[in-house]
């Protein structure tokens, strides 16, 4: 990340087993988000279609026609676009990340970290690898929305020389205050950008509250995003992280050969 770059979270209410509306949807936003700057941008967790359990299986198979439009996108708008989209994987699916860079998928990410209390480990299956890849705005480290509650992959991503951590999310009420709280903990303790795409209202039975959220490597909220369908932005300028690390340099400090 050698400089400033424009990033945005994409947050909207996804139609929960419909492709084509969200498609549209997202499309429509990442083309606005293009002619105002924006680089990057971080779509929710399993934006496509939500988790519509009983369909999933079949709206996996979709998932290789959605990621060419996107990768389309992607190189029409010289944009970096992240999300999460359900990928096939035998009688079960990986909730995966895609990191698609101006046309060219860097790399993906299998969610690790499974919520029981929604049915996830049910119906998907973990990944096993964390994700960090170079792409024109920078390094990034890719977790999904459950994994916030997990430090150690932050801190393997932050260790290992990622710069922005993107995180799509699907974050339900009533645990606002867990998601901004973890989120800020996430950037704080590792000193880097944090990007945090939620969706928002009533998918299925759910509630959604919204709150994406854009942090800085101090834990300050750049940008964050209310619980209507919004795109918060913020500017991402890498030498914060530079002299923030030199202010307190708790890369250097750590042990872990006591940990």
């Amino acid at each position: 990340m050698d400089k400033s770059i424009k990033a945005a979270a994409v947050q909207f209410n996804i139609a929960l087993g419909d492709i084509e509306t969200n498609v549209a949807y997202a499309t429509e936003k990442l083309r606005q988000l293009a002619r105002e700057g924006v680089e990057l941008a971080v779509l929710p967790e399993m934006w496509s279609c939500g988790f519509a359990y009983r369909e999933l299986n079949n709206l996996a198979q979709r998932t290789p026609e959605v990621l060419e439009k996107i990768q389309a996108l992607s190189a029409e708008l010289s944009m970096v676009i992240v999300g999460s989209l359900p990928e096939p994987h035998g009688d079960k699916v990986f909730n995966t990340s895609y990191i698609m860079d101006r046309g060219r998928l860097a790399g993906s990410y299998r969610k690790m970290h499974l919520f029981g209390m929604m049915g996830e480990d049910r119906h998907l299956d973990r990944g096993d690898s964390a994700c960090l890849v170079d792409t024109s705005v920078g390094k990034i480290g890719a977790m999904i929305c459950y994994d916030l509650r997990f430090p150690e992959l932050a801190r393997r991503l932050a260790v290992d020389g990622a710069e922005i951590i993107v995180v799509p999310g699907e974050w339900p009420k009533p645990r606002e205050e867990h998601w901004r709280t973890l989120i800020r903990a996430r950037a704080i303790e590792n000193q880097l950008f944090l990007v945090a795409a939620n969706t928002c209202g009533l998918v299925g039975k759910l509630d959604f509250f919204g709150s994406s959220l854009l942090i800085g490597p101090k834990g300050e909220i750049l940008a964050e995003g209310g619980y209507e369908n919004c795109e918060p932005t913020a500017i991402l300028d890498p030498a914060e992280v530079t002299a923030w690390r030199q202010s307190i340099n708790c890369f250097q400090d750590r042990r872990p050969e006591c940990y």
